[in-house]
C-alpha cells in the first residue's frame, strides 16, 4: 500500500529510484573454508596411504653419484645389471682400479638389532666407514698362503689347490681328540667389520676358540679379520642375502638376489670373497628368502665347495635348503641351534646359554649365534670361563661342524 502511495504522489515524468538488489551466496564463506580443509585432509590422507615409502617419517639424504665408465672390453657389473643383461664372472684378471670420486654412501640395517651404519662404496669393490677414504683394492693378509689365492676382477679370492683348501687350512687348533669324546659347543659372534669398537671387543675380550663372522663392509674389514686370526680366532665371512621384507630390510650394496641369475649372483658373489683372506668358510648375512629358494642358493654352495670352503647356517630361516645343498656337495657343513642373544638382556641371555649346554649334552654339539652386543659379550666371556668344571668343551667352529658331520 505504501509503495503505490509513493508512486501516486511521485512528480510527473519523474521515476522513482529502484532499490539495488543484494547478491546472496548460496553458501557462506565459513563454509568454504570447511570443504577446503576436508578436501586438504583427503589428499594428504590418500598420499600417506598409497604413496609406497618404505623410509616415510625418517629424514632422507639425496647423495651424488658419479658412475664409473665401463671400459671397452669389460663392462662394469653394476652397469650390466641396471641394464638387465647377464654378467659373466671372470678370474685370472686384473683387479679394476676405482677412481677417487666413484663413490656412494649406503646405509645398512642391522635385521637383529635395527641398528644403522653408513658405509661409503667405492664402485671397484673397495667399502669405507663414512668419512674414511677407500682403497682400490683390499691389500693381502699376513699369514695368507699364496697358493690358496686366485685373481678375481675385484681382487684375491679363495681357491683349493691340490690337497689343500681353505676349510682345513685356516680352521683353529683344538685337540679333537677330545672333542670326539666330549660334549662340545661353538659360539660364532657374527655382523663384525661394521664398527671397530664392538669388532675390537669381541677380538680381544673373548677366547680364541669363539670363532668370529664379518661381514664384507667396513673401513677396512681384511685388516679387523687380520687382528681377529693374531689372536688366534678363526673367521668365517658373512655373505648378504635377500630377505623376505626386501628392499625395506636391505642387509646391504652386491646382496644376492633370488632375482638374479646365477651368473650375476656369482659376479656379486666374488665381489664378497675378495674383500678379505683367511676365512675358513662362509656364512649366510640375513637372507630368509634367498637361503630357502633352491635354485638360488645351489650354485652358491657348489662354488663354495669347489674352493674348498664349508658352509654356515645360521639357523634363522627354518625353510633353508643350505642342509641339503652342502650334503649334495659332501662340504663341511654346520647349522645354528640357539640365538644367544635373540633378547639381549644378561637373564635371556644367561637362559639361552644353559639351553644350548643343554642341547650339546643331548647331541653332543652344539652351536650359538650371538652379535657382538656389549652385554652379549660379558655374558658368553663370563660364561665360557664356567665350562671345563662342567665337562663341557668350547671349540672352533670348524671343529663343531666336522664332529657334527661325522656323528
Amino acid at each position: 500500500m505504501t509503495e503505490t502511495a509513493d508512486d501516486l504522489s511521485a512528480p510527473l515524468g519523474q521515476e522513482k529510484p529502484r532499490r539495488k538488489r543484494q547478491l546472496r551466496l548460496p553458501f557462506t564463506g565459513l563454509q568454504v573454508l570447511a570443504v577446503l580443509l576436508l578436501l586438504f585432509l583427503a589428499t594428504f590422507a590418500g598420499f600417506a596411504i598409497f604413496h609406497k615409502d618404505p623410509l616415510g617419517g625418517e629424514p632422507i639424504t639425496r647423495v651424488a653419484i658419479r658412475e664409473q665408465k665401463a671400459t671397452e672390453d669389460k663392462p662394469a657389473a653394476a652397469a650390466s645389471e641396471s641394464s638387465g643383461q647377464e654378467t659373466k664372472h671372470e678370474t685370472k684378471a686384473a683387479p679394476k682400479q676405482a677412481a677417487p670420486g666413484d663413490q656412494k654412501t649406503v646405509t645398512i640395517i642391522d635385521g637383529s638389532s635395527g641398528a644403522r651404519h653408513d658405509v661409503v662404496i667405492g664402485s671397484g669393490g673397495e667399502a669405507a666407514d663414512k668419512g674414511e677414504p677407500a682403497s682400490a683394492a683390499p691389500a693381502i693378509m699376513s699369514g695368507i698362503d699364496q697358493r690358496l689365492l686366485e685373481k678375481s676382477r675385484y681382487g684375491m679370492i679363495p681357491v683349493a689347490a691340490a690337497d689343500l683348501k681353505p676349510f682345513t687350512v685356516y680352521a683353529a687348533e683344538a685337540d679333537r681328540a677330545k672333542a670326539a669324546r666330549t660334549p662340545v659347543i661353538a659360539i660364532v659372534i657374527g655382523g663384525l667389520g661394521v664398527g671397530a669398537a664392538k669388532t675390537a671387543d669381541a677380538i680381544m675380550k673373548l677366547p680364541g676358540a669363539v670363532t668370529l663372522a664379518f661381514t664384507p663392509y667396513g673401513a677396512d674389514p681384511g685388516k679387523l679379520a687380520e687382528r681377529a686370526r693374531a689372536q688366534r680366532h678363526e673367521i668365517f665371512l658373512q655373505i648378504p642375502m635377500e630377505p623376505y621384507d626386501f628392499p625395506d630390510n636391505d642387509p646391504g650394496p652386491q646382496t644376492l638376489l633370488t632375482s638374479l641369475s646365477a651368473d650375476q649372483n656369482m659376479d656379486r658373489l666374488y665381489w664378497h670373497l675378495s674383500r678379505m683372506q683367511g676365512y675358513a668358510g662362509l656364512a649366510n648375512f640375513m637372507g630368509a628368502r634367498f637361503i630357502a629358494t633352491d635354485a638360488s642358493m645351489q650354485p652358491i654352495v657348489r662354488e663354495a665347495a669347489k674352493r674348498g670352503l664349508g658352509f654356515f647356517d645360521d639357523g634363522s630361516s627354518p625353510r633353508s635348503v643350505a642342509p641339503q645343498a652342502a650334503a649334495g656337495q659332501a662340504m663341511p657343513f654346520g647349522k645354528g641351534d640357539i640365538a644367544i642373544d635373540a633378547v639381549p638382556t644378561g637373564a635371556e641371555i644367561d637362559r639361552a646359554l644353559n639351553k644350548l649346554e643343554s642341547v650339546a649334552r643331548e647331541r653332543g654339539v652344539a652351536i650359538g649365534t650371538a652379535s657382538a652386543l656389549p652385554v652379549s659379550i660379558e655374558r658368553i666371556g663370563a660364561w665360557i670361563k664356567t665350562l671345563p668344571d662342567r665337562g663341557v668343551l668350547l671349540v672352533p667352529l670348524t671343529t663343531a661342524m666336522l664332529k657334527s658331520k661325522s656323528s
